[in-house]
């Protein structure tokens, strides 16, 4: 088997996994929603990491923008490492895991069902100990994933989270339920407008640092392709919200430096152009993920999303052109993303 072959298989499967999860997984979320319903909670915790925990920062957009929950993340050292956890009897806990394996993030749900709080478990094995550990299990039906380095899995826990999030709305959904639909046509779109990538990244083969930013929605965009580049191509590559980045690492900004700017259409894309404007006076190597023409036109290496995306469901189709980045990167520099070094496919913290 050729280097990167199951990387670069399983990011094209994308679009028949998210079809999957769509066909198989809405009884479920509307079950687990009506759950919700029920508890009446005040709070929703969700504990994950890696890949995971930015599928996490979505769903902090997602259901608070969308469903009125405060939404935050847990530290499970509180749990595990301190055993000092907080309360959260009236909370609903969501463990967010590819493999379901992680002790800390299980210790996090079993304490919260302790406690008396209604757990939910997504993940791609409903056997696992962390859907054992919840009163509920959301799988994530994205079939197996054999690279280190998760994609499907990751994009079908954004459409688990979305499903969630449509359930909860209840009878006044059936537009939302409508755009979920067309997402995996969305997903198989952003592939083929993206199919030459190899010869676009070419130019960054000896590049050393990336700043890859995003807003909203889209912050967890930033997280994941950041952490994607490091991971399979040993780049320091840091993420962060466009606001944040001009609280101090915009001074980093010299010419040639490489920004790989995030800017689907919806609420913030105006934040997020007028940011490219200052990243051109400073004569930035910008990399311009986005379904506006102006902006990929302005770009020095564009990367096209399928337009029509409603904003709140982007995440899962503008991760896709940062996928093929870092795997044709990693290609380019003989690197193979199935196997990034000193990691394995399974994560185990406490």
């Amino acid at each position: 088997m050729s280097q990167g072959q199951n990387f670069d298989r399983e990011v094209r499967e994308q679009p028949e996994a998210l079809e999957r999860l769509l066909a198989r997984g809405r009884e479920q979320a509307e079950a687990i929603a009506e759950a919700i319903r029920d508890a009446e909670p005040n709070l929703i915790v969700i504990v994950a990491r890696g890949s995971s925990g930015n599928a996490a920062v979505y769903a902090k957009y997602l259901l608070g923008m969308r469903n009125g929950f405060p939404v935050t993340l847990a530290a499970p050292s509180m749990f595990t490492l301190y055993q000092q956890p907080p309360r959260l009897g009236r909370a609903v806990v969501i463990g967010i895991s590819q493999s379901g394996q992680s002790a800390d993030i299980v210790a996090v749900e079993e304490a919260a069902r302790q406690q008396g709080a209604l757990t939910v478990a997504i993940t791609n094995h409903p056997e696992s100990p962390l859907a054992t550990a919840a009163d509920y299990c959301l799988p994530l039906h994205a079939g197996p994933e054999y690279a280190v380095a998760a994609t499907k899995t990751y994009t079908n826990q954004l459409m688990a989270l979305a499903l969630l999030s449509t359930a909860l709305r209840g009878e006044d959904a059936d537009a939302d339920w409508e755009a979920l639909a067309a997402i995996p046509a969305a997903a198989e779109a952003a592939l083929w407008l993206n199919a030459g990538i190899a010869e676009q990244v070419e130019r960054f083969r000896h590049v050393d640092r990336f700043a890859v930013i995003g807003r909203g929605y889209n912050l967890a965009t930033a997280h994941e392709i950041a952490l994607k580049i490091k991971e399979t191509t040993y780049t320091m590559a840091h993420s962060y919200s466009s606001a944040d980045f001009l609280h101090g690492p915009v001074a980093m900004i010299e010419p040639g430096f490489p920004v790989l700017l995030i800017a689907p259409s919806g609420a913030t894309l105006d934040n997020t152009a007028g940011l490219l404007g200052l990243l051109e006076e400073r004569a930035a190597e910008v990399i311009t993920i986005s379904d506006q023409e102006d902006l990929l036109a302005r770009a020095g290496t564009p990367l096209p999303l399928p337009t029509g995306v409603p904003e709140w469901l982007t995440p899962a189709i503008a991760v896709i052109p940062g996928q093929l980045l870092a795997g044709a990167l990693a290609a380019a520099r003989g690197l193979d993303p199935d196997q990034p070094r000193g990691l394995s496919k399974v994560t185990v913290t406490h």
